[in-house]
């Protein structure tokens, strides 16, 4: 995790639409989503929410998705924050065969806002909220994700009349700090979900068949995975991305999300190899160019 100079105070919210939400009924809803989805929905009580993966055969990830319990029975609404609602809903019907399973689009239809800071379980609870709610991850600490039509925007943001809201860019710069992936720009159908440190909290090992399993299981007995999505932090402003990352005249990475500071310089996730990275050497964004990034040791 990098520490910036983002105000982190009580109070605050961030108004961006999700690029997904989608709702799927129907009689065999539940236990589709169970086969497909990396954790377990098992248990899932009405507005619950788990976030988890999509993969494909090979455990790569195609999507990311908070799956949250419907109000009705085989009723369940998908979330993603960068996924495109196409391609998501596309995954989904791929494997739709005898199932009575109906997936719909709702994502013109419906935003949501973010709220961050401290309290906030115990604030929205204090009255009745239309849409849905669950904890998000769009930065560290304790954030909420509230959900809802699009038509009640006017009456949401009227509730936090005095609250400081964040832009995008100071969103991004939290999100980036806190070292979460965003799906797919920083961990997409190219890698595996230990890469980007996704594994612990969206894989289960518990709950039966789903599409990737077997090579999650593999890769567990395996070890170690041989790429880490890393936390990074340049002198110069951001660059152009995806950038290569060198050390030398041998690529060692690329750097996949990067924003930068008021304070100059810029932030960022790159993906390294394990194998030919050197931790104590900086990166440079040129062939034997001058290095000017450095990796930022994970807070333990």
């Amino acid at each position: 995790m990098i520490k910036t100079k983002e105000n982190s105070s009580l109070r605050q919210f961030y108004s961006g639409k999700n690029a997904a939400v989608l709702r799927v009924t129907g009689e065999d809803a539940a236990n589709f989503l169970q086969g497909q989805f990396t954790n377990d929905l098992r248990g899932l009580t009405t507005g619950g929410a788990v976030y988890g993966l999509w993969l494909n055969q090979k455990g790569k990830v195609l999507a990311d998705s908070f799956v949250i319990a419907g109000a009705s029975a085989g009723e369940f609404w998908i979330v993603s924050y960068h996924v495109a609602a196409a391609a998501l809903r596309a995954r989904l019907e791929d494997y739709i065969i005898a199932d009575d399973v109906i997936v719909e689009d709702f994502t013109t239809e419906w935003t949501s806002l973010t709220l961050v800071g401290a309290g906030l379980v115990a604030w929205f609870a204090q009255a009745p909220r239309l849409g849905l709610s669950f904890s998000g991850r769009r930065t560290s600490g304790e954030t909420l994700e509230w959900i809802f039509p699009l038509s009640e925007l006017p009456h949401a943001r009227a509730q936090l009349a005095g609250w400081a809201e964040i832009d995008g860019v100071a969103m991004e710069r939290r999100r980036i700090a806190a070292g979460i992936p965003a799906v797919p720009a920083d961990i997409g159908p190219a890698d595996l979900p230990g890469e980007g440190g996704l594994e612990p909290m969206t894989i289960s090992y518990t709950k039966g068949c789903y599409l990737g399993q077997e090579v999650m299981a593999r890769l567990k007995s395996m070890g170690q995975v041989r790429r880490r999505l890393q936390c990074v932090r340049g002198s110069v402003a951001a660059p152009q991305l995806p950038a290569a990352l060198w050390q030398g005249e041998r690529q060692v990475g690329e750097l996949r999300s990067a924003v930068n500071l008021a304070e100059g310089g810029f932030i960022g996730l790159a993906m390294v190899s394990l194998v030919s990275w050197q931790p104590a050497q900086p990166l440079a964004l040129e062939v034997a160019g001058a290095a000017e990034i450095l990796v930022v040791p994970e807070v333990t």
